[in-house]
């Protein structure tokens, strides 16, 4: 790794080496994203090559988002024992052993557990490491930079899987690159991201280190799990990161869900391949960048609260899918979604980070972020699951899911809406 550390360097030369630093780490972030997301629909394809039961679909989800759960205690307390550039590279390396599994032939959902591994160790690091380079009054800015970037690689990564997964275009791939017959189009889908994974680790070697003490990890795993207990004990007591904490917890939830949604909801009303659905799901991600720009342009840390009602709206947006079978309106309203999405999700993303460094540090507060936002993944992937194993229609899906997210988002504005509490961020 290059020695760029700004340990005892003067003010000048330490600010351009945070500056630098701050657009290193995007760039790792936007390919690490883009991995990401270009995983899910390969991962999807694989276990439809393999005959896989439809409720399997969201079970792959739910076997990528297990680690955040079960490894929370622990992936917080290792984000601030080390550099978080060097943290990132090893989690993106477990990602790659992850793809490397689902080449050799690994069950897709183990193999995609795996993976899950790597982006359980990976969060902590890549929302921790923006409170150890830049103050608290640019937390919404960068954020909504993040989220931006973090956006045009769901979007990059949507249309990349889309496409590697569509069997004429990857047969011209293969065909162009003399890739042997055998080869699948979602394997060959997995065979590039493996390689665009391995770009985003490259960036991560030249992330400048900041003067920030790491906390030696402890090796005592009683303590880790009561450490992390008192930390989720002091984030859930304290008002802002409840509400900010509730808020991202049921919006994550209902994202991950919605993604699917729109796959199954694409195929009924669209007539979409999966191929076709997984580059729709680009427009929602299109919406959350311009939510992100506005959120940052017209919100205040100290105002973050008051975007509730727009989630309350986004629930409203996503029971009027069910009216929708234009392609165009499809588009339109996908856009819409995001773009509320986009605009509640970021203000409360950076309170909630503030308080946790506040609290407790980075690493540790995004590590019980990430356990409860994924408890609520699990939770409704599985109630998703299981109304697919039921056969309800998608519509009956829709319905739940928008009007859980409505009823959720009101009883929040109505007890945290008026509870700004201004003088504590």
């Amino acid at each position: 790794m290059p020695d760029i550390s700004c340990y005892k360097t003067p003010p000048e030369k330490q600010l351009k080496i945070v500056k630098r630093g701050f657009y290193i780490i995007l760039a790792a972030q936007f390919f690490s994203a883009l991995a990401d997301n270009a995983l899910l629909f390969a991962a999807i394809a694989l276990l439809k090559q393999v005959h896989a039961p439809s409720w399997q679909t969201p079970v792959l989800q739910q076997a990528f988002i297990i680690s955040f759960i079960l490894l929370a205690p622990f992936v917080g307390a290792f984000a601030d024992s080390l550099p978080k550039g060097k943290v990132m590279f090893i989690s993106n390396a477990i990602k790659m052993m992850g793809c490397l599994a689902m080449l050799a032939g690994v069950n897709p959902l183990v193999a995609y557990a795996l993976a899950g591994f790597g982006a359980a160790a990976y969060s902590p690091a890549k929302y921790g490491i923006l409170t150890e380079y830049l103050p608290p009054d640019r937390l919404v800015w960068a954020n909504s930079w993040m989220e931006g970037l973090t956006v045009a690689a769901i979007i990059m990564g949507a249309v990349v899987g889309g496409l590697l997964i569509t069997p004429s275009v990857s047969h011209s791939i293969m065909q162009s690159l003399n890739v042997p017959d055998f080869v699948s189009p979602a394997e060959l889908a997995i065979f590039v991201i493996f390689f665009i994974y391995l770009v985003a680790a490259m960036f991560n070697l030249y992330i400048p280190q900041v003067a920030v003490e790491h906390k030696p990890l402890s090796r005592n795993p009683i303590f880790l799990i009561n450490d992390f207990a008192h930390c989720f004990r002091l984030l859930w007591k304290d008002p802002l990161g409840q509400v900010s904490l509730a808020v991202t917890t049921l919006f994550w939830g209902a994202g991950a869900t919605l993604r699917l949604l729109v796959l199954a909801w694409a195929a009924v009303a669209l007539h979409y391949s999966i191929g076709e659905a997984a580059k729709l799901t680009a427009w929602v991600a299109v919406g959350i960048a311009i939510g992100s720009v506005l959120a940052a342009r017209f919100v205040k840390l100290e105002h973050a609260v008051n975007v509730i009602p727009v989630g309350i709206g986004m629930g409203f947006a996503v029971l009027a899918m069910i009216l929708v079978h234009s392609p165009l309106l499809a588009i339109l309203l996908l856009i819409g979604i995001g773009v509320m999405a986009g605009y509640f999700v970021v203000p409360m993303n950076a309170l909630l980070q503030h308080r946790g460094h506040l609290l407790m540090g980075a690493g540790r507060s995004i590590a019980v972020q990430n356990f409860n936002e994924n408890i609520s993944i699990f939770l409704m992937l599985g109630l998703y699951a299981l109304m697919v194993k039921l056969d309800l229609s998608i519509n009956v899906i829709i319905f739940v899911f928008g009007t859980l997210l409505i009823g959720i988002m009101t009883l929040l504005y109505k007890k945290h809406g008026h509870d700004q509490d201004n003088g504590r961020t």
